[in-house]
């Protein structure tokens, strides 16, 4: 998640370039609750994807965070959804501004990374999807700058969980993304790993902005499979976007728009599901803090041919 800015005219000429027909990305949601799963409005769209983002260490250091994935995971398998997680710094380690300094957050070791996610892996070993790190880019990451360091975490994942779908960066879509990305794959080749044909993107600059470059650059920066690992309308974002949900509806049509722009999109995972009360900073849930459905719900039900 980051900063977006006014809404634009979409050209024409996307429009016309996105016509011929094409597979249609794989559509999931994500969110944090578990609660998500039991609403008849989800259960109404059968989506068969679902993303959470868990703290590296969770399961290392038995924190409290456990309980919650712990259902989360439940909730999903019961639902027969297929999870993807995203790993992620410790709890409470953004302070709004950059990552704090204590001790608990800073960046781990590849080994520290290693003991952590073989812990993960004895807990939840149905989880085959998987993003080593979150959002590897965002200034609100220890990774923002140790793009190498990100490289070992890949290549600890690919190594601890053969057969899984390693998701190599999930990138956020700022400036920078291109640089950030040649040194992580200069890291990886010194390394003598094969490049990877899996990337993430969250691309809310995009959707949000009636624009596609970002999508576009990560298209051409990177080769094989992308999957959009966090998207969506946006309802609120600070002073930047004041709440509505219309705005938010409209975004998310563009959404789809973009995910049609290359068969190598494979995957959309929206977030969120659950709304915030208006005074929160960021709000993109498709649904109100009371679980009712919000028009960017509808956009995605229509989507998704459900009724």
């Amino acid at each position: 998640m980051g900063r977006v800015a006014v809404w634009i005219v979409v050209p024409a000429a996307f429009c016309a370039a996105s016509a011929p027909a094409q597979a249609a990305p794989v559509i999931g949601i994500a969110d944090q609750s578990p609660r998500m799963f039991a609403s008849p409005f989800f259960q109404r769209l059968d989506a068969p994807i679902s993303r959470i983002v868990v703290s590296y260490d969770a399961v290392l250091r038995g924190s409290v965070e456990v309980g919650v994935v712990d259902d989360w995971m439940a909730a999903a398998r019961i639902s027969g959804v297929r999870p993807l997680v995203a790993l992620n710094h410790s709890r409470g380690c953004f302070d709004g501004t950059g990552v704090a300094k204590r001790v608990g957050c800073r960046l781990p070791s590849a080994e520290r990374y290693r003991k952590a996610f073989r812990a993960f892996r004895r807990r939840y070993p149905r989880v085959t999807d998987v993003s080593p790190w979150n959002e590897v880019n965002h200034r609100s990451q220890p990774t923002a700058d140790r793009p190498e360091r990100a490289a070992s975490f890949y290549r600890v994942a690919r190594r601890e969980c053969r057969g899984c779908k390693i998701v190599a960066a999930d990138m956020h879509d700022q400036d920078g993304l291109v640089g950030w990305l040649a040194r992580f794959r200069r890291a990886l080749a010194v390394a003598d790993v094969p490049t990877p044909r899996l990337w993430g993107l969250h691309n809310y600059t995009d959707v949000n902005d009636g624009s596609t470059s970002a999508t576009r650059r990560m298209l051409r920066t990177v080769p094989g499979t992308i999957w959009l690992t966090e998207t969506g309308g946006i309802v609120k974002l600070g002073r930047h976007r004041p709440y509505s949900p219309a705005r938010a509806a409209r975004a998310t049509r563009f959404m789809f728009e973009l995910a049609g722009l290359s068969p190598r999109i494979a995957r959309l995972y929206i977030y969120q599901w659950s709304g915030s009360p208006r005074s929160a900073r960021f709000d993109a849930g498709l649904t109100t803090p009371g679980g009712r459905p919000r028009p960017a719900y509808h956009v995605v039900r229509r989507r998704l041919g459900r009724r």
